[in-house]
């Protein structure tokens, strides 16, 4: 049975800070930012966006009626869940008005829970080919102001509707991954900011995609020609491509350029959202598929999905005919041209306008967030969330 990604749709909260202004307000040189960590902008969450939100504004999009019927198992893979107990994949599925008999699950293994939940969709649909999987990956990363993590920060959700007969990427089955438990980026229970020993865990992001590469090829026997594309996880876009840069000389000098330009076209959307934790990989996929003109039906794209802690996969896909039909590019083009940029003086005004620590009730003022999904207060230690078009 042929498994995969059928529908794929992203979402990011309306400001935004420009990473210039930002490294010019922090007296760094500019190129540290842009070309060093390779970011131009950061998306910047207003407090009535939340990983849920995030995540129901981007699913919102991709689903049609059908989808809420045949979609029986939503899995949210996400580091900034808003409740010990209760799933945010729980208050999305109410959200989105899907099909009341699902199963409904939270993820969590850092930015690599997404992949988790994909691998997870392949299977309940190899048992039950009717149906559906929603997949979603939605995060808000936060290091905090003027810290070393500022500029790798960002807010998002991709979605990604998993299905038999998929239009967009059939899954392939021969996936390698690989487990160690070390401390190269946490957040305890007690922090809102992560914490992350920068060099130690870019270290371990090259050495995890080396031993899942070599293991793969080993599998498979394919090498680098055989893909158009190698997408990778992206807290940073320098990062993945210093991943991709150890094996480049496997590859022939047609083979290196051809590689080197599509991770390019993969990290356009990236570079003006930021990092997004869980939905970085799949960011990157939605902007190699809808920003290329040179990657054609049936060739294979590979994917590097690493989460901190940690756990690393790679993976393919093979690209379906007339995929660029079942996209959404205008739709994301004026989510881009829609967003507002905001003064470094107001991105931190935003930044630090949290919720309640103390289970304290509060009503938040939604007029300048312009998302059909929004949280609309506190009331009782309940999170309530608006559905604008519902």
């Amino acid at each position: 049975m042929n498994i995969g990604i059928d529908k794929i749709g992203f979402f990011a909260p309306p400001y935004y800070v420009d990473m210039t202004k930002l490294a010019e307000a922090r007296g760094v040189d500019p190129d540290k930012f842009t070309i060093g960590i390779g970011q131009d902008e950061m998306a910047l969450a207003p407090v009535t966006q939340d990983a849920v939100t995030l995540a129901a504004n981007a699913a919102l999009q991709i689903i049609d009626e059908e989808d809420k019927e045949k979609i029986d198992l939503v899995l949210f893979g996400t580091e900034s869940g808003i409740d010990h107990s209760k799933s945010a994949a729980v208050y999305v599925h109410n959200l989105l008005g899907l099909n009341p008999y699902a199963r409904s699950v939270e993820l969590k293994q850092a930015c690599y829970s997404a992949t988790a939940g994909i691998q997870m969709a392949k299977g309940h649909i190899a048992l039950n080919p009717d149906s559906k999987v929603l997949v979603i990956g939605a995060d808000i990363a936060r290091y905090g102001l003027g810290t070393p993590g500022e500029a790798t920060q960002g807010a998002g959700a991709v979605a990604m509707v998993i299905s038999k007969d998929p239009k967009l990427l059939l899954l392939e089955n021969d996936s390698t991954y690989f487990t160690n438990d070390i401390m190269d980026f946490w957040r305890p229970l007690y922090s809102e900011n992560a914490y992350v020993d920068g060099k130690f865990s870019n270290e371990q992001y090259i050495l995890f995609f080396n031993k899942v590469w070599e293991k793969y090829k080993e599998r498979t026997g394919r090498t680098l020609a055989d893909f158009a594309a190698l997408c990778f996880h992206t807290p940073y876009t320098k990062m993945g491509w210093k991943a991709l840069r150890t094996i480049l000389e496997e590859g022939t000098e047609e083979v290196q350029e051809k590689l080197k330009a599509n991770y390019q076209t993969s990290i356009r959307y990236n570079r003006r959202v930021g990092n997004i934790y869980t939905g970085s990989l799949y960011l990157s996929l939605l902007s190699l598929l809808e920003e290329n003109d040179t990657i054609q039906a049936g060739e294979k794209i590979g994917l590097y999905s690493y989460g901190s802690g940690a756990v690393g996969e790679f993976f393919t896909g093979i690209l379906q005919p007339d995929y660029k039909k079942y996209l959404h590019i205008n739709r994301h083009e004026e989510l881009f041209r829609s967003r507002e940029e905001v003064s470094v003086e107001k991105y931190e005004e935003i930044f630090q306008n949290t919720l309640p620590s103390d289970g304290a009730s509060i009503e938040l003022e939604s007029d300048n967030d312009p998302s059909p999904i929004y949280l609309s207060g506190i009331q009782d230690h309940k999170r309530i969330y608006v559905n604008r078009i519902r």
